[in-house]
């Protein structure tokens, strides 16, 4: 049995509203993916160098990453020899294989948020000014209340009002509590103080922090969330941050940078992929994960409350990869 079919056979025992999730935002990136492979195989007898030229440009195109795609050449090409594989078509199947194994490199990839459920758990959002990170804290908060677990947020993004006044309709309508600066040009560190003291005296289990994503400030951010993550420390018992970066998937390669800057600034525990339905170069979560070893824990596949999702890897690459079928 093929990888593509084993990997089939799974899904089918998967809840269908994820699947269904996956299957609807993936449609672009795997429109777009399965069309020019397929073409690609329809067109050679054989499997020469202009054949895997194509489909690196392929690949590259889908934005893998050029690292990415130089290793999964050499992959593919390795077990194509190895093989004595001649059929263009058998190529499919291989992609799909490597891409998996890209990801996951021999391991589990763990996409749960690290809570301990004896304490209260701070959680960071990093992350661009537009890049959904203030509406990724509501889906969060949303995902959290569902499973029963006292959940606060707090509007440290002092900078931009718009953040904060986002925040509170969001929160509004989930009936949680917002805290929020006092004043103009307050401390973002002291916000964090603030809703840290709020929530230690309502049990809150879990406190969700929008911060600034300016990245024209890199020493005053870096400055910023070192100060938050001091009071957090200081002030929580055995507090094991979660630090998410929430990155547009539209932005395509710019995601590279943005998760290379922000690296930079702070560590990051894992990756939001936002706005995955709008984009037709799914291979971004390879580069990301490849590049960085960042995980991605989260993706959200539109601007509805419950249309963020765990990261599943079996489910994003079946979803990505099965026009190949």
């Amino acid at each position: 049995m093929s990888f593509f079919s084993k990997l089939k056979n799974k899904i089918k025992k998967r809840k269908q509203e994820v699947t269904q999730k996956y299957d609807e935002g993936l449609t672009k990136s795997r429109k777009s993916l399965s069309e020019k492979v397929n073409s690609l195989v329809s067109r050679y007898i054989i499997i020469d160098e202009d054949y895997f030229n194509e489909l690196e440009e392929i690949l590259i195109l889908s934005d893998v990453g050029f690292e990415t795609v130089e290793d999964m050449m050499e992959s593919i090409k390795k077990e194509i020899k190895g093989y004595n594989i001649k059929d263009p078509k058998a190529v499919k199947d291989i992609i799909v294989d490597k891409m998996f194994s890209i990801y996951s490199q021999g391991s589990h990839v763990k996409t749960q948020l690290e809570l301990d459920p004896h304490n209260l758990n701070v959680i960071l959002f990093v992350g661009v000014n537009g890049s959904g990170k203030t509406t990724s804290i509501a889906k969060i908060a949303n995902i959290l209340l569902k499973k029963n677990i006292n959940t606060m947020v707090a509007a440290a993004d002092t900078f931009r009002a718009a953040a904060t006044e986002q925040l509170l309709k969001w929160s509004d309508r989930l009936k949680i509590k917002c805290v929020t600066k006092e004043k103009e040009g307050q401390d973002p560190a002291s916000v964090i103080y603030k809703a840290i003291q709020e929530a230690k005296s309502n049990g809150t289990q879990v406190l969700l922090c929008d911060t600034a994503g300016r990245l024209q400030a890199k020493t005053t951010l870096m400055n910023e969330l070192e100060k938050m993550k001091r009071i957090i420390n200081r002030e929580v018992d055995h507090q094991p941050i979660e630090t998410l970066l929430v990155l547009d998937a539209t932005t395509g390669q710019n995601g590279i940078s943005q998760s290379k800057y922000f690296s930079e600034v702070t560590p990051i525990t894992g990756i939001i992929l936002s706005k995955i339905d709008g984009t037709a170069k799914g291979g971004i979560v390879l580069s990301i994960k490849k590049e960085f070893r960042i995980p991605v824990k989260y993706v959200g596949f539109g601007e509805k409350i419950d249309d963020l999702k765990e990261f599943d890897l079996e489910e994003y690459i079946y979803n990505l990869t099965k026009g190949l079928e």
